[in-house]
């Protein structure tokens, strides 16, 4: 196993995203934080004075970060080459804004381990739910011919809102999975907010998040598809419908998740395909990796965001409530924490797959 370690820049360290990371890179066996960089208006600054009021942990600001000066992300990505091994980037900037920033960075023969959408749609940017898709890193080659790097590239993680019912059909695919639909309760996190900031939510229900259902129904079959030629093609199937809500919880997405099947399975089999579930991570014993992946809770009033939500450091997913459906074959309910499985933390897993596998050398 890889026991290096690895020189890392945050990209957007101020934001919401970019405070898990710096939480999770703190004493982190692998990744050692060097560089700290966001906008133009944090620059210059240190870390606690460019954060300010916004910071939203529930732990205090990281030691390392106390004394580090913030770089301005795009003026100072030179300055990096050299002093950092690859760079996790969670910006709030324009999408096209944020594609030419990650490539150019890559260019620059930085690998860019991704926590933003701008990319998942690129045909040769592997999107990677670690335990799920790890072979779509294959796909890295035919990116670093079209970019003409020989290190640089770009790995994206998916959407956030994904990991709380995608993880739980995988392993009921060999049966067929023909059409799912899904709404998500999505926590104000996900909108980079606290209670604080996002007053309009509490006592409310918001049943629009831009972008999110498209997301939701288009990701899971690129996730699903194979590396083929210059890139990754998606699957066809299955056939995905999505709402999605936001809802007064500080963390965790839950997920209401009805499927059908060619070939239904019974309920023991779906229990079985569950609980034996792991993948790569687990395989390799990965630093943030959950032991146990997928967790069947067996009361009817779990899984439930206050009480699951730290179970495996945030990083297990949960299913619950399983039962035959008069419409579908089943019905149940999913659910992982946002920001860590769903973001920072997924993206900290993902860079951990590739460390392990040499990426980074």
């Amino acid at each position: 196993m890889n026991q290096k370690t690895y020189r890392v820049g945050v990209i957007g360290a101020t934001g919401m995203v970019g405070q898990r990371f710096m939480t999770l890179l703190e004493n982190h066996p692998w990744f050692r934080p060097v560089a700290l960089l966001a906008s133009g208006r944090s620059a210059g600054k240190k870390y606690p004075e460019a954060v300010g009021a916004k910071w939203a942990m529930s732990v205090p600001i990281p030691a390392f970060a106390t004394e580090m000066t913030v770089l301005d992300a795009e003026k100072d990505a030179e300055s990096l080459v050299g002093k950092v091994d690859f760079v996790f980037c969670a910006v709030n900037m324009k999408k096209d804004e944020i594609k030419a920033l990650e490539e150019r960075y890559a260019k620059l023969e930085i690998p860019v381990v991704s926590n933003n959408s701008a990319h998942r749609g690129t045909k040769d940017v592997p999107m990677i739910i670690p335990e799920i898709n790890p072979e779509h890193l294959e796909a890295i080659a035919a990116q670093k011919r079209r970019l003409g790097t020989k290190r640089g590239f770009i790995a994206v993680k998916s959407n956030c809102s994904l990991q709380s019912y995608v993880p739980l059909l995988h392993p009921l695919l060999k049966y067929g999975v023909k059409n799912a639909a899904v709404c998500t309760y999505q926590a104000i996190s996900g909108a980079g907010k606290t209670f604080e900031t996002m007053p309009e939510i509490v006592d409310n229900v918001i049943p629009y998040i831009g972008g999110e259902e498209e997301k939701s129904e288009r990701e899971p079959l690129k996730i699903w598809g194979s590396v083929e030629g210059d890139g990754i093609t998606d699957a066809v199937s299955p056939k995905i419908t999505a709402q999605c809500l936001r809802v007064p919880v500080t963390d965790g997405h839950t997920a209401a998740v009805f499927v059908s099947f060619e070939h239904k399975p019974s309920k023991e089999e779906i229990l079985q395909a569950w609980k034996n579930f792991a993948g790569e991570p687990q395989a390799l014993a990965l630093p943030s990796a959950p032991k146990q992946f997928l967790h069947y809770c067996e009361e009817e009033n779990r899984p439930q965001p206050k009480l699951d939500r730290t179970t495996e450091n945030g990083m297990a997913v949960f299913a619950g409530r399983l039962r035959e459906d008069n419409l579908f074959d089943y019905k149940f309910i999913g659910f992982s924490h946002n920001t860590l499985r769903g973001a920072a933390g997924g993206a900290v897993l993902l860079a951990e797959l590739l460390a392990a596998k040499g990426y980074f050398d």
